[in-house]
């Protein structure tokens, strides 16, 4: 690791310029906003259309309800 050279002053070096953010206050989102809004909306939303059912899932489901009794 080497160190950054200082000017013959005995000043700080400039600090590299960075873009200004459009609202600096503003957080940024966590990992769950952005998936949230990559998928539509939160879980459950009526605005969200449902899943399709998998193959599996599909030979899972019985076609006939029985008596309510799972043993």
């Amino acid at each position: 690791m080497t160190d950054t050279p200082r000017p013959k002053d005995g000043a700080a070096a400039p600090r590299p310029v960075t873009p200004d953010r459009t609202d600096p206050g503003a957080e940024r989102p966590t990992g769950d906003e952005r998936a949230q809004a990559a998928l539509g909306g939160t879980r459950g939303s009526p605005a969200l259309e449902p899943a399709p059912m998998t193959p599996a899932r599909a030979k899972k489901t019985p076609t006939t309800p029985g008596d309510g009794h799972t043993a």
